[in-house]
């Protein structure tokens, strides 16, 4: 009996995975090495029956002489053979860069691809061999068990690898078959680099002493701290009043509930809660976390990296990333829509309706005095706004904090404003400046929170 095809094979573990669970546009990271061309021949073959369309995203690192070369060879390949769109990224790093600078820069170059294409999907090459080299760079760098999973064939935002099944020879040897051109990397095989050592030289010894059975043993590693993952997120769901709320870079818990556990597991849950949310929380993060939960006072922050913190809001716990303050933007003209961070805001001419709702997300503003434009802009410190149908002028941070909005967020929330006053809070509150007479022509502004 013949074997099947590696085509056959990876559709069976595509039916059976459901990695890609929806049609959409599917962005293929292809470096031209062997792997990545196999990727991309095989998803080519695949993509009508799964509802992808494909677009081919290449990384020019600017790390080797000849890496404006081989992005030419990977465009060409794209169009001619596959009659694929190809965007490269010449990112310049130069020769000196390092392995983290060069996957940071690439995956920024990916996730940005994605974003202004609307893709639903960025997929990777990583292997089986990637996999069995991951999990033995965690080992010697004391990672807790659940990096020992190694990685995920899905993770957020789309991210898919659906050749972790599969072996760097099998995938070589496919394109091969090709007769396509196969850029090789000589930084793949360069002892400076640690995974490079790993490949090269302590995994060969490895595999020698274990005859073979080297690979098995650490891909069963893996499977065995996967399922360890998966108990834990659904731990969160099964734990009473625990209230897991989780999005892409941010997640939030009952504190109460949470500070009733032993610190150690309260550590625990807290991972698995940043895990759901694609955030990395490092096991004394974690419980340093816990024991701030259990004792700070609402309103309290606490730094947990780079671009981390956690507060305590209310009766809850935030954790998010933070980024910079989004700009200030100009609404101009009589229609259009501008993005402010995670808001989108529209505006456009329409008849102001008899009543105009204090606490929405839509509100209509009159024409201001001498036409200068309104700006959506993030709050002021000690600025106020004179509430809709209110007395007085209450401050804006005050207003943000009744609406429970956490305090880390405050300074990404968008304030519609003039120069001279704020008139509108979405989704808090409307101020009493610039309210249009019932039926004439005023600008109506939706904000949508993303």
């Amino acid at each position: 009996m013949t074997a099947p095809s590696l085509l056959e094979r990876l559709r069976r573990h595509l039916a059976e995975s459901g990695l890609f669970p929806e049609p959409g546009l599917a962005v293929l990271a292809v470096s031209g090495g062997g792997d990545s061309v196999a990727m991309l021949d095989l998803l080519a073959a695949l993509a009508p029956d799964l509802g992808l369309s494909l677009l081919v995203a290449h990384a020019d690192h600017g790390i080797l002489p000849d890496s404006t070369a081989v992005a030419e060879r990977v465009s060409g390949l794209a169009k001619t053979r596959f009659g694929l769109e190809t965007v490269v990224g010449a990112l310049d790093l130069g020769p000196k860069a390092s392995e983290t600078r060069a996957r940071t820069a690439r995956y920024r170059f990916l996730r940005q691809v994605q974003a202004d294409r609307g893709a639903r999907y960025l997929v990777t090459a990583h292997h089986a061999d990637d996999q069995v080299e991951t999990v033995l760079l965690r080992l010697l760098r004391g990672s807790a068990p659940a990096g020992l999973a190694g990685i995920a064939p899905r993770a957020s935002r789309g991210l898919i690898r659906p050749l972790l099944p599969f072996s760097h020879a099998e995938l070589t040897a496919h394109s091969a078959s090709l007769g396509a051109p196969i850029a090789v990397d000589p930084t793949n095989r360069d002892p400076r680099h640690m995974r490079a050592w790993v490949r090269t030289a302590l995994w060969p010894v490895i595999e020698q002493r274990l005859r073979g059975m080297g690979t098995e043993a650490l891909l069963a590693v893996a499977g065995h701290a996967s399922r360890e993952v998966m108990a834990w997120d659904a731990l969160l769901d099964a734990l009473p009043g625990l209230e897991v709320r989780a999005a892409d870079g941010r997640f939030e818990v009952a504190r109460g509930v949470l500070s009733g556990y032993h610190n150690v597991l309260a550590g625990r849950i807290l991972r698995a809660a940043a895990r759901r949310a694609g955030i990395r929380l490092a096991p004394g993060a974690a419980d340093r976390l816990a024991r701030f939960a259990a004792a700070a006072a609402s309103g309290r922050r606490l730094m947990l990296g780079e671009n981390l913190m956690g507060e305590v809001a209310f009766d809850r716990l935030v954790v998010a990333r933070f980024a910079a303050e989004p700009e200030r933007q100009t609404l101009r003209g009589s229609n259009g829509e501008v993005g402010f961070g995670d808001y989108l805001v529209r505006w456009r001419e329409a008849e102001a309706p008899a009543e105009i709702e204090r606490g929405g997300w839509t509100t209509w503003v009159r024409a201001v005095p001498g036409g200068a434009p309104l700006t959506v802009r993030p709050p002021a410190p000690g600025e106020r706004l004179a509430p809709l149908g209110g007395v007085g002028r209450a401050k804006v941070a005050r207003l943000l904090m009744a609406a429970k909005v956490p305090r880390a967020e405050r300074q990404r929330y968008p304030v519609v404003a003039t120069d001279e006053a704020v008139l509108w809070i979405p989704g808090v509150c409307r101020g009493a400046d610039l309210i249009p007479e019932p039926g004439r022509e005023a600008m109506r502004i939706d904000v949508v929170a993303g």
